[in-house]
């Protein structure tokens, strides 16, 4: 049996984005700059795309910028908004536990002479809501939160967030990376007070190379990329039409019986944490309950490193995480697992198990029996 528990590095590319993106490849591949009939075909599948995406938001086509992913989004709407706001102000709010394509961004713009407020967070990986609105000052242009954390699948209290932003600062704009969430949540970005918010296409059975960004009307934000024109100006460069119309797919389809899949997704969480609950050499990293991202579990095995763990998963055709994928190829320790002070040993004994809709309890069973086999087998080459 092959076992795919990966799903927030990357998801399957579902049969409807995979059935678009081979119609526009090879019949509808007009540039939709163009003015001929094939640059309009190319035209209809963006504008249909955004249709698909802008009902899940219930925001307008013109919110909607295409990217070449999350890391873009991220990229655009930090550095975009902190250099279209900084003669307000030079103060931008984050967390420590942010995944790199946000921090890498307000670290660059500590060297351009910003200042970044770096939120402290509990055991759990939750911000201090007290210590937001002590953050938040005159100078503040920009707040960047993410919605769930892709490590241990913590849940921020966004709305609340933003409610405590707008009342101490209204000008203050406010960022949500959810590309961990879009798909696994219902989010009215208007009705919650965001004003960015950055989507990847692959983490929802789209295509890879594929993003957007939310940008509410009115926001003052620059372009970080230039040439062309396209997309208003916002993000110069001939759109990608074949994965902009898998990505509008998958975001159809990911919110099709959403309610099902959201709750299959917590039965299987659910199910693999009572099977492992009962092992000692194991412990789960942040809140396990249903105020947790119904997807994703960080699980610690102790005396076990997490790659060696990996791989003989793998032999069973298992295949997890050893923390991040975008972070897992570099010897720096997890920097969300650090801010929630997991102990030192622990931080290289730490797997990350993701789900999707299309997973089974057949599966988590499957996963379960095999940890069972294997870690007390591998514990035995541990000194403790």
């Amino acid at each position: 049996m092959e076992v795919y528990f990966d799903n927030a590095a990357t998801t399957r590319c579902c049969d409807q984005a995979r059935d678009a993106m081979l119609q526009v490849l090879s019949e509808d591949y007009g540039n939709p700059s163009s003015l001929h009939r094939k640059g309009l075909d190319g035209e209809n599948y963006i504008k249909e795309a955004k249709n698909h995406i802008c009902r899940t938001l219930k925001i307008r086509d013109s919110e909607l910028i295409f990217t070449s992913g999350g890391t873009e989004s991220n990229n655009l709407a930090i550095i975009g908004t902190a250099m279209a706001n900084k003669r307000r102000g030079m103060h931008l709010i984050t967390t420590k536990v942010e995944h790199p394509a946000v921090a890498a961004p307000m670290r660059y713009l500590e060297e351009q002479g910003f200042t970044v407020t770096w939120l402290n967070t509990d055991g759990d990986g939750l911000i201090s809501l007290e210590q937001l609105r002590d953050a938040v000052t005159p100078e503040t242009i920009l707040v960047s939160i993410m919605y769930v954390n892709n490590e241990i699948g913590a849940v921020e209290p966004i709305e609340e967030a933003a409610k405590i932003i707008k009342e101490k600062n209204p000008e203050t704009l406010f960022h949500v990376d959810a590309i961990q969430a879009y798909g696994k949540y219902v989010i009215h970005p208007k009705k919650i007070g965001i004003d960015l918010m950055s989507v990847s296409g692959h983490k929802i059975h789209g295509p890879k190379g594929t993003g957007f960004l939310y940008v509410k009307e009115k926001t003052k934000i620059r372009p970080v990329i230039y040439g062309g024109g396209q997309q208003r100006g916002m993000r110069s460069g001939t759109e990608n039409v074949p994965g902009i119309a898998g990505m509008g797919q998958a975001a159809k389809e990911a919110y099709q019986d959403f309610t099902e899949k959201q709750e299959h997704l917590y039965e299987l969480k659910e199910t693999f944490l009572a099977g492992i609950q009962e092992e000692t050499w194991a412990h789960v990293n942040g809140r396990t309950g249903r105020d947790s991202a119904p997807h994703i579990i960080s699980l610690t095995v102790d005396g076990v490193r997490s790659e060696v763990l990996l791989h003989a998963l793998e032999d069973r055709q298992i295949y997890v995480s050893a923390g991040s994928a975008c972070a897992s190829n570099k010897p720096a320790p997890s920097a969300a697992l650090q801010a929630i002070h997991v102990k030192k040993e622990d931080l290289e004994s730490t797997i990350r198990i993701s789900f999707c809709s299309e997973n089974t309890r057949e599966e988590v069973a499957y996963c379960l029996n095999a940890l069972r086999e294997i870690v007390p087998m591998l514990r035995k080459y541990t000194r403790h």
